[in-house]
């Protein structure tokens, strides 16, 4: 997951090293650190370079490292739908590789999130006068999810998704206030820019990405990454989403602990105030007893 996510940050010799052990990492585990230069087409000092890069002293390290991480995998699961989705496949398959590859965006995203920046992250945004999250496309909708959940327990937020909007309400940011730009690559123009605003005015900036070194990262206090990987369908932005989710979901309820009581009291009003937009039935499909008074 680490290789994969400073993938476009490294240089172009340092990439064809991570492509070679992306595409089979048990294999290099067990291979001499020649035969995985001659494999990438480039030096043992760059192989070497690459292992620093990646935060392992050296291929010794990445060797053991690579072999630990193939034997979680295997363990986590017994079978490999894989991501790529042909014309060739059933519904079934398809079925089988989308729910497959969700799930694992969700797993890994919790394996590798960072617990001490997610709790600064936690403390900033239930301390924040107010809260701004920025994101387009498919990442709007996870910025808006945000905005849904955090509005519950009363917390002030703002989901913007337009460029100008996005810009003018990070121009009126000060000091005490959070702003959160959500992108998959982290290389988003309009996200980055309303985040580099938000910073200028004194918020607190937070970004979350796939990608820790993407230019995102450049304007935030503080990163929190996911864990997806996009493939055939990439434009759809499906595991991406499912990861992004899962980092705004902990950072949710992480900041209702933080006002526990206040939290619980504005859910239970807001269930309350569209409960009478419900129909009279109950998830089971039957009806709810009628209210006595009583």
């Amino acid at each position: 997951m680490r290789i994969r996510s400073l993938l476009p940050g490294l240089a172009r010799a340092e990439q064809r090293v991570a492509k070679v052990v992306l595409e089979d990492p048990a294999h290099v585990a067990r291979r001499s650190i020649t035969e995985v230069a001659l494999a990438a087409n480039t030096s043992e000092t760059t192989v070497t370079r690459f292992c620093k890069a990646v935060g392992v002293g050296g291929y010794p390290q990445l060797r053991i490292a690579l072999a630990a991480d193939t034997a979680r995998t295997e363990a986590r699961t017994t079978r490999n739908l894989g991501g790529e989705i042909g014309p060739e496949d059933d519904l079934a398959a398809v079925i089988g590789k989308v729910s497959f590859a969700d799930a694992r965006a969700v797993e890994e995203t919790a394996d590798q999130l960072d617990i001490a920046t997610l709790e600064r992250v936690i403390a900033a945004v239930a301390g924040a006068g107010r809260v701004d999250v920025y994101g387009v496309g498919a990442s709007a909708f996870v910025a808006a999810d945000l905005q849904q959940k955090l509005h519950r327990i009363g917390r002030v937020c703002f989901a913007w998704s337009d460029t100008h909007i996005m810009l003018t309400s990070a121009a009126v940011l000060s000091p005490g206030d959070v702003a959160i730009g959500v992108s998959h690559t982290g290389a988003t123009t309009d996200t980055v820019e309303a985040l580099r605003v938000a910073r200028e005015h004194g918020a607190i900036t937070i970004a979350v990405t796939n990608f820790p070194r993407s230019p995102i990262t450049e304007v935030a206090d503080h990163v929190l990454t996911t864990a997806a990987r996009e493939t055939t369908f990439r434009s759809g932005a499906t595991a991406s989403r499912i990861a992004q989710l899962t980092v705004i979901d902990c950072l949710f309820i992480g900041v209702a602990q933080r006002h526990m009581d206040a939290s619980v009291n504005a859910l239970d009003a807001t269930r309350d105030a569209v409960g009478s937009h419900r129909l009279g039935v109950r998830p089971d499909g039957r009806r709810r007893p009628r209210e006595t008074g009583k």
